[in-house]
């Protein structure tokens, strides 16, 4: 590895606030479809078995999702790409386009075939009829056919971003949370009342919208140029090998933590019954500002690097990346701070309905979750900024490295928490030990980036966390204050429970915003008048 260079990065950066901008508004249309999706699970499911068989049984198709979609194969895809259709032509691009998808299709529907086999045999050889885990295996069944088709869509996805169009691709989940939400509105009320038929209803609706992801996202291909053919002569690519080669590294440290995802979901169930539908309630919180924040900056940030990285413009990825890292802390900062300390009244709100199967120790067991997972939302953010500058510049074993020492060491700490913590907080401690590994993971990615490059630099990013860190102290406290205050003042003056929660919590919020800001300008003003500054700049022609 090279030293860090004698001389600061100069160059100006590359706005990408503004396009990340677009890309968390998208993206924010489907977690919010998603939040209303997860309401209505809550109220016809609860935290009870059939939800938690569900979260478990959909934590494979979304392992092979995270692996071959949205981690490993976007990353060492669009930098191939971008260079072969710079370098060789849209036909050629093309090409590379429908052997990647042909490869993908070919691997993805094999593993699918044999794990629905697999899933056969252990329902009828292995597992107790009786077993929470028999309820599992089913749902499993139905839904692997779904990775197949999500990982197409999230290489069409790709293909889009790398071409710079980020509205339709970071739209498409929506289509997912549409016809979740149809089925538990329209198809599941046809259904006799038993929870775990309903939710197989609810399985076979996630693979119809795995196949609508895909035909969305076909015109926008179409537009510009882009056809997604499935070819099978994949073996003589060069570019096809030289993907496999930056993808099996990748595949090692995405697979191992995406591997540990599914391990923690079995954990969960180990700990109780309710355990993975609470945590997963309490992941959707959280993952609606992350897709808002990190996710946004992360897809957006890739092939920005990318093109960056095949111009040689090194110091203009320094600057670009500097300039995010301090988005990131002032945008996502608050929000980790916010949902932690409002995290009881945020879970009332959002799944406590009357008439509904989400109840008082519902409530507090998710509220357990999402104050343990909330402050991990700014280590989140942070490392999907850090992360697409390795693989800008071709470098998969760094991240490798770092992932697999985070999965040996979270998986340590989960299983430590399940033994030791008390009933009714293993969980918790399973969400603990995420927030850990990902701020360790943090800090090691920005520290082998500054060898190499140069950047992040400590002197210009700590002016601004020591600002975001104070004025969030504020921030915390206001939240606290006035949802405490406003919840005692107008209880005479509004008889509706959920009125009053929802303008207790939003009055919380205006507050705790308003101090934040003040304290903002007062702390980071510099810092502050650039982000604006990036969020008004008009995009290049």
């Amino acid at each position: 590895m090279s030293s860090a260079p004698t001389h600061a990065p100069t160059a100006k950066p590359v706005r990408v606030l503004r396009a990340a901008a677009l890309v968390g508004a998208m993206t924010g249309i489907s977690r919010i479809a998603g939040l209303v999706r997860e309401q209505l699970m809550a109220y016809a499911f609860g935290t009870g078995l059939a939800k938690s068989a569900f979260v478990v049984a959909f934590t494979i198709p979304n392992l092979f999702r995270r692996l071959f979609g949205e981690g490993a194969l976007s990353a060492a895809f669009i930098p191939v790409y971008i260079e072969t259709r710079e370098r060789e032509g849209v036909e050629e691009a093309n090409r590379l386009v429908g052997r990647v998808a042909g490869l993908l299709l070919a691997t993805l529907g094999t593993l699918a075939a044999l794990g629905i086999l697999m899933a056969l045999a252990l329902q009828h050889w292995f597992v107790p009829p009786a077993s929470r885990w028999a309820a599992i295996l089913p749902l499993l069944r139905i839904m692997l056919p779904y990775a197949p088709l999500i990982c197409l869509a999230a290489l069409a996805m790709g293909i889009l971003n790398a071409l710079r169009h980020f509205a339709m691709p970071a739209l498409a989940p929506v289509f997912l949370n549409l016809v979740w939400i149809f089925t538990l509105l329209v198809i599941c009320p046809l259904l006799p009342d038993d929870p775990l038929l309903r939710i197989g209803a609810v399985a076979w609706g996630v693979v119809v919208a795995g196949a609508i992801q895909v035909a969305v996202q076909l015109p926008a291909l179409a537009r510009r140029g882009v056809t997604l053919r499935l070819l099978c002569d994949w073996r003589g690519d060069a570019r096809i090998r030289r993907i496999l080669l930056l993808m099996g590294p990748m595949l090692v440290g995405v697979g191992a933590f995406q591997i540990n995802v599914v391990v923690d979901g079995f954990l969960a169930m180990w700990a109780a019954n309710w355990a993975p539908a609470a945590v997963q309630y309490a992941d959707l919180i959280v993952y609606l500002p992350l897709g808002l924040i990190g996710n946004a900056f992360g897809t957006v940030l890739l092939p920005t690097f990318a093109q960056q990285a095949t111009d040689k413009d090194h110091a203009g990825l320094c600057a670009t990346l500097e300039a995010t890292l301090r988005h990131v802390l002032i945008i996502a900062t608050p929000a980790a701070i916010g949902l932690t300390v409002l995290a009881l009244p945020v879970v009332e709100l959002l799944y406590v309905w009357p008439n509904g199967q989400f109840g008082y120790m519902d409530a507090i067991w998710t509220t357990r979750a999402l104050a343990a997972l909330a402050p991990g939302l700014l280590f989140f953010s942070l490392q999907k900024a850090l992360t697409p500058a390795f693989y800008a510049l071709q470098d998969t074993r760094t991240p490798l490295r770092v992932a697999l020492w985070g999965v040996g060491m979270n998986f340590v700490m989960n299983v430590i928490f399940v033994i030791t913590w008390p009933d009714g907080w293993k969980h918790a401690g399973l969400m603990i030990s995420t927030v850990i590994v990902s701020a360790i993971n943090t800090w090691t990615l920005s520290r082998e980036l500054h060898q190499r490059l140069g950047a992040p630099r400590r002197q210009v990013l700590l002016p601004t966390a020591a600002g975001v860190a104070i004025a969030t102290l504020g921030l915390g406290l206001a939240a606290w204050e006035a949802h405490f205050w406003l919840g005692t003042a107008l209880r005479p003056l509004l008889h509706s429970d959920k009125l009053l929660q929802a303008v207790a919590l939003g009055g919380a919020i205006a507050s705790a915003m308003l101090v934040y800001l003040l304290l903002l300008y007062l702390l980071c003003r510099p810092a502050l008048r650039e982000l604006l500054a990036d969020l008004h700049q008009r995009k290049k022609t």
